[in-house]
């Protein structure tokens, strides 16, 4: 298993760690601060260094039993089995991927009890579906999520034992990905006050502090994809 650092800590750039094994699927480490693909979220880039060599890792992807594999570019030696790495991840792409994560976050907030029913986030542009028969205008969504991002609301983590999910499955906004279970907790990820959150929903991703590390988000098209499916588009403009 993997000690996945970004879960407590999103802005952990960098990390040393020690080689579990190595493959022609990747590099398994004993820790990590690159994310795993899920999610609708790409794994994390990055480099590893250690004594006498490097490897370019082109994405982190799950393994088996909580295992995160580096996998290396095309052509890249693996370290040996054992060696202390360096791990440094693309902090400019990954923080791309929170700011877009957040503002999903704050997508299903200007859409109370409206599920999402799939999604994709990407550096430059992302999408999410709803299961929404009748959307409001990309202007409206672009206004609400401006609002929301210029109130700087406060993101924060906690963590839940699966019962008390199981005992309030409104926490859940997505249709087309359950959270994770068997491992007896569930974590939560909150915007705004602990009090009354803006939004407060499960997820495994990496998110940015505040709403207003986002900056100016740009809602770009709506697309009808089924019966009630509507997607979502939007960019972060710099």
């Amino acid at each position: 298993m993997t000690e996945a650092l970004f879960t407590e800590d999103a802005y952990l750039r960098d990390c040393t760690a020690r080689v579990i094994s190595a493959d022609e699927r990747g590099v398994v480490l004993d820790r990590t601060v690159m994310y795993a693909r899920s999610g609708g979220q790409p794994g994390d880039t990055g480099t590893l260094r250690w004594d006498g060599g490097e490897a370019a890792v082109a994405e982190a992807v799950k393994g088996e039993a909580g295992a995160v594999v580096h996998t290396l570019a095309a052509g890249a030696a693996a370290p040996p089995v054992g060696a202390e790495v360096a791990v440094t991840l693309d902090w400019a792409r990954r923080h791309r991927h929170m700011r877009m994560h957040t503002t999903m976050h704050l997508l299903c907030s200007v859409l109370p009890g409206i599920y999402a029913t799939g999604n994709q986030i990407g550096a430059e542009k992302s999408r999410l579906d709803f299961d929404l028969p009748d959307p409001p205008t990309k202007e409206w969504l672009t206004e609400r999520l401006a609002e929301l991002v210029a109130a700087g609301h406060p993101t924060g983590t906690r963590w839940i034992a699966e019962a008390e999910l199981e005992a309030n499955p409104q926490l859940v906004r997505t249709l087309s990905v359950q959270p994770p279970r068997g491992a007896g907790r569930i974590r939560l990820v909150r915007i705004g006050p602990e009090a009354a959150p803006v939004d407060l929903q499960p997820c495994g991703g990496t998110h940015v502090r505040s709403t207003a590390e986002i900056g100016r988000v740009e809602v770009t098209k709506l697309e009808n994809k089924g019966k009630q499916n509507r997607r979502v588009h939007f960019i972060l403009p710099e």
